[in-house]
């Protein structure tokens, strides 16, 4: 999986998802160990050697202390402790659905009629409204905690979105989690360029 989700890091990289040293990501090995991209690296020369392990507390586990994680590394823990099935955690800080979140006023991004929508988690047909829960921005991780955890039943299409931060995206594997970032970025995109025609 390490090797696997270093080039996929890589790949989301070069499509504008990672500016800067921005974004972490995780993944969840056999054993059931997360591990977690260390903070400050540029995504595009990411390796093997970048992920840290954490521990049952989510916390950095001995032997990587003299790392540091990413500043976010707990929203991590909490979608693993929310959603125990899930083996990947992707973040992004693509462009168009930052952009949204500047535009809407609610707590929720909704798109309808795409076929994109399909691309989502529990989501098969186009032909409905899809509901992606924003969250203000900020950098006190027990208000994620908490609010993740207040608001878990709004997180079934495996995305959240921070308003004018980012998003981040999960599965069960490195395909699911990839396909809902890659679906969602494509929606936002489409919203994006019709709200502005």
């Amino acid at each position: 999986m390490k090797s696997k989700l270093t080039i996929c890091i890589r790949h989301l990289h070069d499509k504008g998802h990672s500016p800067g040293t921005s974004t972490n990501y995780s993944f969840k090995d056999s054993s059931n160990q997360i591990w977690v991209t260390r903070s400050g690296i540029d995504k595009s020369e990411i390796r093997e050697e970048d992920f840290i392990l954490l521990d049952n507390d989510g916390q950095v586990a001995e032997g990587y202390k003299d790392i540091k994680p990413s500043a976010e590394t707990e929203i991590h823990s909490v979608l693993y402790n929310l959603f125990p099935d899930i083996k990947v955690v992707l973040h992004s800080h693509s462009v168009f659905p930052i952009a949204l979140t500047s535009l809407t006023k609610g707590n929720h991004l909704t798109f309808l009629g795409y076929e994109m929508q399909k691309g989502l988690r529990g989501i098969n047909t186009h032909d409905g409204i899809v509901e992606i829960p924003i969250f203000d921005n900020s950098q006190d991780m027990a208000f994620f905690k908490h609010e993740l955890t207040y608001r878990k039943m709004e997180l079934n299409q495996g995305i959240f979105m921070i308003r004018k931060h980012g998003f981040y995206a999960w599965g069960e594997n490195l395909f699911e989690a990839k396909r809902h970032l890659e679906s969602f970025d494509y929606l936002c995109q489409c919203e994006w360029l019709i709200l502005n025609k």
